[in-house]
């Protein structure tokens, strides 16, 4: 007997989160060092930014994704809330609702009726909530889920620029840490792109650009700022 299929789909609630986590976390810290080296501050003072962004970012990572997730997921219950009280009080057009969906998705309508009163029999709520709604485990929300994954992932990514600052050439600082970090980024990209089913040099391409601009515009207020100081 041939095992359970695997879909790509399955892994979208941590793979979202997860992703966006490593590559802030990478983006705003190297961007947030290399515009105070830029500025000409002390490798001490570098590091000690970096190391209040990592903070900063991880725990700000941790309570937007849980905010945001929540809303969805209460958003999903009054969804759900709002159906089941639609069931208990006009059960037949419950049933008429969910034949005309079978019949738009091409079901003669005396075989979507006969589906749809099996389903319902069988879980109403759950024929709706899948159907009607949309609505599914795989991709049901899970706030404490995407937290920990955002703010665990960010910090992981925000440590690869700090720990090349920290052991990298003072002199080479900036062209370090922004050089390390655009590596960084690329195997982030192509191993999200590889994890989703996407093209990888695509995925690895997206994420350099934009790490590149962050960068860049950071470095030029630091040095602006750097030599009005």
């Amino acid at each position: 007997m041939r095992a359970p299929e695997r879909h790509y789909s399955e892994r979208v609630g941590w793979l979202r989160a997860a992703v966006l986590g490593a590559n802030d976390g990478i983006v705003s810290t190297a961007s947030l060092l290399v515009g105070v080296a830029a500025a000409h501050a002390a490798r001490g003072e570098v590091l000690i930014a970096g190391v209040a962004g990592l903070v900063a970012g991880a725990m700000s990572m941790a309570a937007g994704e849980y905010v945001s997730v929540s809303s969805q997921a209460d958003t999903e219950k009054a969804d759900l809330a709002r159906e089941r009280r639609e069931l208990e009080n006009d059960n037949e057009f419950e049933h008429q609702e969910l034949a005309a969906i079978y019949v738009s998705r091409g079901l003669e309508p005396s075989l979507a009726k006969q589906v749809a009163e099996q389903l319902m029999a069988h879980d109403a709520l759950s024929a709706h909530a899948r159907d009607e709604l949309g609505l599914s485990d795989m991709h049901s929300a899970r706030p404490i889920q995407a937290s920990v994954a955002s703010a665990g992932t960010f910090a992981v990514g925000a440590a690869l620029p700090l720990a090349i600052a920290w052991f990298g050439p003072a002199r080479f600082l900036v062209p370090a840490v922004a050089g390390g970090s655009l590596l960084c980024l690329a195997l982030l990209g192509a191993l999200a792109a590889r994890a989703g089913g996407a093209d990888i040099a695509t995925g690895a391409a997206r994420v350099t650009s934009w790490g590149a601009l962050a960068m860049a515009a950071t470095a030029a207020v630091g040095m602006l700022f750097g030599t009005v100081a």
